[in-house]
């Protein structure tokens, strides 16, 4: 079974999780653990990619706490890199530059936005600190699940675990 059969149990379970009404993490969400695991990954893959990476930890209103930022003259595509940290699942989702790139990082790199030497840093840095990665086409399907996002028409699964509510 591969990441598409897997997602939407994996998303509907996250997406049913009690919490509070506003949908930004689930009930127990440990923030400050959250918070040290990120700077962990931020030290990791400054380390790895020889640059300083930028760790934003001031999102607000969103299902996501943290996003890091690798500099486009880090990587050997010259190209910049985010990564979002979901507040659901321990969730990390990879772009290049923006959400809705590319499909996944396979297909960065089969289009030079992304080398396999930096695709294999990230993914190994998010495994090791026990991140599960997500590929944006997975997230960009309509969102079905059991919230009140689900009337507004428009949401995906993006919405639900790495946007601004």
């Amino acid at each position: 079974m591969n990441d598409d059969d897997r997602a939407p149990a994996l998303f509907h379970a996250l997406d049913s999780l009690p919490g509070p009404h506003h949908l930004e993490y689930p009930d127990g969400f440990d923030r400050a653990g959250a918070r040290l695991r990120a700077a962990r990954l931020r030290d990791r893959l400054t380390q790895d990619f020889g640059r300083s990476c930028r760790l934003d930890e001031g999102i607000q209103d969103a299902s996501f706490s943290f996003s890091l930022d690798i500099p486009a003259e880090a990587t050997r595509a010259g190209v910049p890199i985010a990564v979002r940290l979901s507040n659901y699942g321990d969730l990390a989702v990879v772009t290049t530059p923006e959400p809705g790139s590319h499909d996944d990082l396979d297909d960065a790199v089969r289009e030079g936005a992304l080398s396999e030497a930096d695709r294999d840093r990230i993914t190994a840095a998010l495994s090791d600190l026990g991140y599960r990665l997500v590929a944006p086409r997975l997230l960009h399907r309509p969102y079905d699940g059991v919230t009140w996002l689900v009337d507004e028409g428009h949401a995906t699964w993006w919405t639900r675990f790495f946007d601004h509510l």
